[in-house]
């Protein structure tokens, strides 16, 4: 949420007038000078819809990249005007700065250089200084690739855990699971067990916690892969990485696999300016369709994101994550069935967990988690002055409500905005809709 009145003001004018280009450029420049990158990032993209070759709007849309360390995604947009003659000196700047963090620091230096000679005033002394300073070697010879560091568990948690988000959780039930638990009946429909699902949401929206259920729900084994699992300094090192833990999958089927922040591993090749970057997304493609027939029969492949419109849309073949599924902020009758479930396990005395429930909209499980740690903490320091046990009560978890300032879904539902109102030619983004008109 902005805690700035005048960007607040901003923005909401931009709402009103989402085709005004003037002011959507000056929003996304005063959210970029005031360091709310995502922000700004999404005001740009938006304002490139109106104006695709707008010179100065893909410079601030590309600082907002650097500044978020994308610096593949800053010169992919850049190159483009880069390779014509006349270019703003600023943007000569901003692409110095995008070569210097992929490593390319000759390349930076001539193109800062070139920038500054023509426009003395966009001379940045901090990027002069990082230019002049010689480059360390790397005296670290090659690792050679790690197994997979992915463990296989046994999740204790079932759809029973999961409060609230009956409709997603029958989506899982049809695609997934019922595959695995009635496999003639499918089979006869030509259906195998097996395929993909991606969960997209706010942060702390439970996608993490729904894929464990799935697999306690099933019975299967998990397999929950990070970035660390996977990426590796070295060329070829990611893609090993990446089939092992499949192969580890199928070892070990029914397995639900599943990959969190997928965004950082299926981004837009697009948006890449290194080949080994989008080496990666095709080996992860090549690994969702199977090397050979069947190969992932029982292996069921989910993936969460909180940024699904930057995942490459070959992803969404079918066969492949071709199910997107929306995990939404819970609803007043979620959010008091996870706090009861938060709660089930101290001591209670009056509790209305729907009185608590009615003043936490917009609280996701993991704001309600802390609002329910606070309570704890208050409660702990009472009994031990008191010098006996005194169990929870309503007031408790009002006055933690009080404590705790919900900021994620609304910030996540401004972003989606943009991308559902300005690229959304397909319709994929249609169930957001209604979630958009209350912000």
């Amino acid at each position: 949420m902005l805690d700035d009145a005048g960007l607040q003001a901003l923005r909401e004018a931009a709402r009103f007038s989402p085709d005004n280009l003037p002011l959507r450029r000056h929003l996304a420049d005063q959210l970029l000078t005031k360091g709310y990158l995502a922000e700004a990032e999404a005001e740009y993209r938006a304002a490139l819809m109106l104006a695709p070759q707008d010179p100065d709007i893909t410079t601030g849309l590309a600082e907002a990249f650097t500044r978020q360390s994308a610096y593949g995604a800053a010169l992919s947009i850049l190159e483009p005007h880069l390779a014509r003659a006349g270019y703003p000196p600023r943007m000569g700047v901003i692409a110095a700065r995008a070569l210097l963090g992929e490593g390319e620091t000759a390349g930076a230096a001539r193109r800062y250089h070139e920038a500054v000679s023509r426009d003395p005033s966009v001379a940045a002394p901090d990027l002069a200084a990082r230019l002049a300073a010689p480059p360390q070697p790397v005296t670290a010879p090659p690792s050679p690739p790690r197994e997979a560091d992915s463990e296989v568990e046994r999740s204790r948690f079932t759809f029973a855990d999961v409060a609230g988000m009956e409709a997603v959780k029958e989506t899982l039930r049809l695609k997934l699971l019922l595959p695995v638990q009635q496999p003639e009946l499918f089979a006869a429909f030509g259906k195998r067990a097996g395929g993909g699902v991606l969960l997209y949401g706010p942060p702390g929206a439970g996608k993490t916690h729904l894929a464990r259920a799935a697999a306690g729900e099933l019975g299967a084994a998990f397999v929950s892969v990070g970035l660390a699992d996977i990426l590796d300094m070295y060329i070829g090192s990611s893609e090993r990485n990446l089939r092992a833990v499949f192969e580890m999958a199928r070892r070990n089927r029914p397995c639900v696999l599943f990959f969190d922040e997928v965004d950082a591993l299926a981004a837009r090749r697009s948006d890449m300016r290194q080949a080994h970057n989008r080496q990666i997304v095709n080996q992860f493609l090549a690994e969702l369709d199977g090397v050979d027939d069947g190969a992932n029969e029982g292996v069921l492949v989910l993936a969460a994101t909180n940024a699904p419109w930057y995942v490459d849309v070959a992803f969404r073949r079918p066969g492949r994550f071709d199910q997107l599924v929306f995990v939404p902020p819970p609803d007043p009758a979620a959010r008091a069935a996870i706090l009861r479930i938060m709660c089930r396990d101290k001591p209670l005395a009056e509790m209305d967990f729907d009185a608590v429930a009615r003043i936490t909209d917009s609280f996701t499980g993991a704001d309600l988690k802390g609002v329910v740690d606070r309570a704890v903490e208050a409660k702990l320091q009472q009994s031990i002055s008191a010098g006996r046990m005194i169990p929870l009560v309503t007031a408790d978890l009002v006055t933690a409500v009080g404590q705790v300032r919900p900021t994620a879904v609304r910030e996540w539902l401004t972003t989606a905005r943009n991308y559902v109102l300005h690229a959304n030619e397909s319709g994929g983004w249609d169930e957001l809709m209604p979630w958009i008109k209350r912000i």
